[in-house]
């Protein structure tokens, strides 16, 4: 296979069912970004929430999401094919877009709960399926999951632009069918490779006809289950995040107690290196996830979206603010990713508790760049847009720096045995991170009904000011911990380092 042909066609080289996978991971993405960046202001301009009804329905929606993938992933290939679940859940997915566009509170968490139910199920099917399509020895899979990486933040950014057009012109009908149809797209894509994406080597494939029917009505009594508890959670948000919360510290004490099982020393101080990694990995997306929330009603009503392009002037969606996040993944992932090469070759070691203290780093810069925002802000309180760019290019660097590697460190550090735990109690955190992050986004607005800036600004900036003291407080305590952390994740040199942990941008 020449160099042209592969420039020409990228996937020319990979296995059948790559390609699809590609696309299928930009229009599976698209319905859930809108909703990400548009959620928390729907609520509030069509059913008229408060700031903080609309922050903690959203933190759980968002919590929930990465809860369930845990759930998603021990479905599939148990009870329901991964090719089968991930089209039932697009199915689903679809199912609770159109139900939005019924614009009612009853409406809204039946869409809400079906939304969430396909969404928190079918996320592993991807990667599983992708993996699936490679020998275990096979170097190609990096490069496919690359590509895929870059196809989610490719859907992001596509849902992301939609959300704001269609929430500036006030159509949130025709924004969720059209996310709908991206999720049909999503499903009759898999169906176009349904033979390539069979599973491999799972316990579902090994079973006869019998055995999986019987294996199947499981896993749709599990889907139906898992609505209507979904249904229930939403409407009492409070007790859902309570129920994230209390999920995530038993999880904490999961992990100290497996650590203390451990008989050999090296296994135990690796679980440990990983407990304060995951720790400060929640500090991270508690910042992170703001903003879906509070970040997103702050932009809406406290920052000056208006520029002049071309002599005319235009206002800037508050969703449009995300799409800096999804360009600088795109763009930055790849370059990252040769600097890492190039400065290793050189003989700087670059480790894993070091990334994790600089992302700490750069998103608590990024949320105290906004209070000196506030203070130079107009007459009107409206905050200079640069200061929200310059927030997203931030913390978007820090994702890239702690995002990948942390999947990346749990099959370095963790054994075996108790990677699929770990797995989901490190997708656990972002789901505490979320609702944390509720919490903070009604901090933001607590005491008062109006949408003044210069009456809100206020509690913004003690807030974000808090938030981003304490995250540097968080990076500072990492450094401090990096000799500890080095040692007991056995990273010694560059070499060592290099060997043991594979980071994949």
């Amino acid at each position: 296979m020449n160099t042209k042909e592969v420039l020409r066609n990228p996937f020319s080289s990979m296995p059948h069912g790559t390609a699809a996978l590609f696309f299928i991971q930009i229009f599976s993405c698209l319905s859930y970004s809108v909703l990400y960046s548009s959620l928390v202001l729907y609520m509030r301009s069509v059913y008229g929430f408060s700031a903080a009804e609309a922050a903690s329905i959203t933190g759980v929606f968002i919590a929930y999401n990465y809860a369930l993938h845990l759930l998603g992933g021990y479905l599939a290939g148990r009870y329901l094919s991964n090719r089968a679940l991930f089209s039932i859940g697009m199915m689903i997915q679809a199912v609770g877009c159109l139900l939005f566009i019924v614009q009612t509170p009853l409406f809204l968490f039946l869409g809400l709960s079906a939304f969430l139910t396909g969404c928190g199920l079918n996320v592993t099917c991807v990667n599983c399926m992708l993996t699936q399509l490679f020998k275990p020895e096979d170097n190609r899979r990096e490069t496919a999951f690359m590509y895929n990486y870059a196809a989610m933040n490719g859907g992001f950014l596509l849902g992301f632009s939609m959300a704001g057009y269609f929430h500036m012109m006030n159509n949130y009908p025709l924004l969720f069918a059209l996310s709908a149809a991206g999720n049909f797209i999503a499903m009759c894509l898999c169906f176009s490779s349904w033979k390539a994406l069979h599973d491999k080597k799972t316990i579902y494939a090994g079973l006869n006809d019998r055995q999986k029917r019987q294996r199947m009505k499981i896993g749709f009594t599990s889907i139906v289950l898992l609505f209507l508890a979904l249904n229930v959670l939403l409407h009492m948000s409070s007790l859902a995040n309570r129920v994230v919360l209390f999920t995530g510290v038993v999880m904490f004490f999961v992990m100290i107690t497996l650590a203390r099982q451990q008989k050999e020393i090296q296994v135990k101080r690796k679980l440990q290196a990983f407990i304060i990694l995951t720790l400060a990995g929640m500090v991270f997306w508690t910042l992170y996830q703001i903003a879906p929330m509070g970040l997103n009603i702050f932009i809406d009503k406290n920052v000056n979206r208006q520029i002049v392009f071309f002599g005319m002037e235009l206002t800037i969606p508050p969703q449009w603010f995300q799409n800096v996040n999804a360009l600088i993944i795109i763009i930055g992932g790849p370059v990252l990713s040769m600097l890492f090469t190039r400065w290793r070759a050189r003989g700087i070691n670059i480790h894993v508790p070091g990334q994790f203290c600089v992302a700490l780093l750069l998103i608590g810069l990024a949320f105290i760049l906004l209070p000196i925002g506030i203070y130079y802000a107009d007459n009107s309180g409206l905050v200079n847009p640069k200061f929200i760019v310059w927030c997203y290019i931030l913390q978007s660097i820090g994702e890239l720096l702690i995002s990948p590697v942390g999947y990346a460190m749990i099959g370095a550090l963790i054994p075996a045995s108790m990677q699929g735990l770990m797995t989901g109690i490190w997708m656990m955190s972002t789901g505490v991170g979320a609702i944390l992050s509720s919490y903070s986004s009604y901090w933001m607005t607590a005491g008062t009904s109006s949408d003044s800036p210069l009456v809100t600004n206020v509690g913004y900036s003690h807030v974000f000011g808090i938030l981003g003291v304490c995250t540097l407080v968080a990076a500072m305590i990492i450094y401090a911990l990096i000799p500890f952390l080095k040692k007991y994740m056995g990273i010694s040199t560059q070499s060592e380092q290099s060997e043991s942990i594979a980071v994949e941008l």
